[in-house]
């Protein structure tokens, strides 16, 4: 068996007197999709600081690749729910920051950065400045900026929250064709169950906080998905019914 590309054992969090997480125990093989799922304020986006070094481990063991975690660790990609482009940039300026930042070289970077904005539909606007794009395309100026890292692990808090219903099936289903080419680590923070289904090979479900592993619900449905087409499935809903279960249990433990 291929060694956990994210392993979490028996992490606690505190944040002076409160208890943010508890107990949390996880491990991703390397090209696991896994999205978690809980209330507000149950430590899902503590988890994620947790995994790029940001935050410090307290308690327990927080590993990358067999390594322990630590602040700016190439392993790592991370997109927020904010798309953080800088204004004084061009799309493709924007594309190229993460990569610029890491010391890769102005014709590779810009190579691989047109490429991943044609495919993620902005081809033609790589000259443009965000101020001309609308919040759809903003966002998809942030994920090819994400995927033009070569990082393995994607941590990804919410990146479609914000977005209207149409534009955020529309990422879901391109978010999934970028998965599916180069099979990246992806853990996935969303409050939305549906699209944890859709998107997710696992959905850990948290409690109110102190936020507790409630639930490591294995998604059993056919890849390459469709988000659109799997939500007229029975077998979709019937997995989404269980999440929630599980979540509602979590919210009253």
């Amino acid at each position: 068996m291929a060694a956990a590309a994210i392993r979490v054992h028996d992490v606690s969090v505190r944040f002076g007197s409160v208890a943010a997480v508890t107990g949390a125990n996880f491990e991703l093989r390397p090209g696991e999709f896994m999205s978690i799922v809980g209330p507000s304020g149950c430590g899902k986006t503590t988890l994620l600081n947790l995994l790029t070094g940001l935050l410090p481990v307290q308690q327990g063991k927080v590993e990358i690749l067999g390594k322990p975690v630590h602040p700016g660790n190439t392993d790592v990609a991370y997109m927020l729910a904010r798309d953080c482009l800088l204004p004084w940039r061009s799309t493709l300026g924007n594309a190229v920051y993460g990569m610029e930042a890491r010391g890769v070289a102005r014709e590779p970077r810009e190579v691989k950065a047109r490429d991943l904005l044609k495919r993620v539909g902005l081809g033609d606007f790589s000259d443009h400045y965000p101020k001309a794009l609308s919040h759809g395309m903003r966002q998809r100026n942030a994920l090819a900026r994400t995927f033009c890292l070569e990082s393995p692990v994607l941590l990804m808090d919410e990146p479609f929250g914000a977005l209207d219903a149409q534009t955020k099936l529309q990422l879901e289903d391109l978010l999934l064709e970028l998965w599916n080419a180069e099979q990246r680590t992806v853990v996935f923070i969303t409050h939305d169950l549906a699209e944890a289904v859709a998107l997710s090979d696992r959905v850990l479900v948290m409690s109110a906080r102190p936020g507790r592993i409630v639930a490591d619900v294995h998604i059993d449905l056919p890849r390459p998905r469709s988000v659109r087409e799997l939500q007229k499935t029975p077998a979709f809903h019937e997995i989404y019914a269980h999440v929630w279960e599980q979540l509602e249990a979590g919210m009253t433990s």
